[in-house]
């Protein structure tokens, strides 16, 4: 899709929610110059520790992506944040911000791409606890369940993720994992913010990833 929308020119990819690495390490293994930053230290230190060990070189650092070009104070070819991060921040003014901070950061000719939650095609209920199941991951004792508790008030929700370990014969543990606040912002809302931040074509597209994919062109 980079390809596809940014041709073979593009090269240097900022992942500027990059978590634990999912798309940065993967898109350096592809060849492309990789520069990665998150808001968690710890989240980081995981990155860094999983690019070592597939011997990739990674510009890894602590960053909030709030504060784009403070962090990194170059451009790119391309701005990439996944995994739904956008609704990590809580309002259309907030965003629009962070894209603005994005279209600075794009080269001419570059862009930004992010993949989020199509909220449009969720039912909600105020004050809901919705349970979300995940996955069952087989281990050698059992088996790992996990599922997400959304709590909505309003425009917002929080996640919280529950970990169900087997670990043997009758012996079970279980972990709760705080996901953070998140706002039900939809994809025509964040097609117009892009516009707004100065991106000249904004692409959505549904059915190419796991998430829809939002692409927009400087």
């Amino acid at each position: 899709m980079i390809r596809e929308f940014f041709g073979t020119q593009a090269y240097s990819v900022l992942d500027a929610a990059c978590g634990i690495g999912t798309q940065s390490i993967g898109l350096a293994k592809l060849g492309y110059k990789v520069t990665g930053s998150d808001i968690s230290p710890g989240a980081i230190q995981i990155a860094n520790q999983e690019a070592l060990s597939r011997n990739l070189k990674i510009d890894y650092s602590v960053g909030d992506l709030r504060q784009v070009g403070q962090v990194h104070q170059r451009q790119f070819d391309l701005i990439l944040a996944c995994d739904n991060a956008i609704p990590h921040l809580l309002s259309e003014s907030e965003i629009l911000e962070v894209f603005k901070g994005f279209y600075q950061a794009a080269a001419e000719g570059g862009g930004c791409l992010i993949s989020v939650r199509d909220y449009e095609l969720i039912e909600w209920e105020d004050k809901e606890i919705r349970l979300v199941p995940r996955r069952v991951h087989p281990t050698s004792k059992g088996q790992i369940i996990l599922f997400d508790t959304w709590d909505v008030e309003g425009d917002y929700y929080e996640i919280t993720t529950y970990i169900i370990e087997e670990l043997g014969e009758n012996d079970l543990q279980t972990t709760a994992v705080r996901g953070g606040k998140y706002f039900r912002v939809t994809i025509p809302v964040l097609e117009h913010l892009f516009i707004q931040a100065g991106f000249q074509k904004v692409t959505t597209l549904r059915e190419r990833f796991f998430q829809p994919l939002i692409v927009a062109e400087k």
